[in-house]
């Protein structure tokens, strides 16, 4: 389907690295370490739409980095009417950072796919996590091999869907907008970021969210390899 395509340009969270699960087990260590009184799925079940929407406000630099950390945890726990002090909370948004790496399931397809394609394409990745905690989750999921350029939103200065993230990612590759092509789960910021300067895009679709007609979408990651001609 895609012809003269060089360059693949991945999101990292939700899109390869199960972001999730990898979490879910790092509030399972808080939460047993410091004996959390409080059911962790119903936590979980709060925290989950929370924390994407701090994320949302994140990305359009409505809050910063360390209201992100701060505000996810306090609202996902005052929700479950569970009491917890800011010393607590400022603890645990150091730990969940320390202890998210740990855990590094990626998603099903996911090593297969990418030793497919290695040799066939230049593969980078484009993130809007923090540069510390991404290159750990990189390194310790074993996946520094495959990716030529890393940029994050933290070191491009830029968070996507910005365009001036992704001419960044464009310029470090060598690449161009004819031939690169954008994989992502998020279609705010991965797909319509990406389009926005003439990518060509793969929308990785996790969700129920409704698919806007025309759209490329995948629902498991090795179903990327015919749209590729593999």
């Amino acid at each position: 389907m895609f012809k003269n395509i060089e360059h693949l340009f991945f999101d990292l969270d939700h899109t390869l690295w199960d972001f999730d699960l990898n979490s879910k087990l790092a509030y399972k260590q808080i939460f047993e370490e410091h004996d959390i009184k409080l059911d962790l799925d119903t936590f979980i079940n709060i925290y989950e739409p929370l924390n994407l929407e701090f994320w949302r406000k994140f990305r359009e630099n409505l809050i910063t980095k360390e209201e992100l950390r701060y505000q996810r945890l306090k609202t996902a726990f005052e929700a479950c009417n569970y009491t917890i002090y800011d010393d607590q909370i400022n603890l645990f948004a150091d730990l969940y950072i320390q202890y998210l790496p740990n855990n590094n399931y990626l998603f099903p397809g996911c090593t297969d796919l990418l030793d497919n394609l290695k040799g066939k394409f230049k593969m980078h990745l484009i993130t809007n996590g923090f540069n510390g905690v991404q290159q750990n989750k990189i390194d310790k999921a074993g996946l520094s091999d495959y990716f030529n350029v890393v940029l994050t939103a933290e070191a491009a200065g830029y968070k996507k869907p910005a365009p001036q993230i992704f001419y960044q990612a464009l310029e470090m590759a060598g690449a161009s907008v004819e031939n690169s092509l954008m994989i992502g789960d998020s279609y705010a910021a991965d797909i319509l970021g990406a389009q926005r300067i003439g990518l060509k895009t793969i929308w990785f679709h996790t969700t129920n969210q409704q698919i806007p007609q025309d759209e490329v979408v995948v629902h498991d990651l090795l179903s990327i390899q015919p749209l590729l001609g593999l």
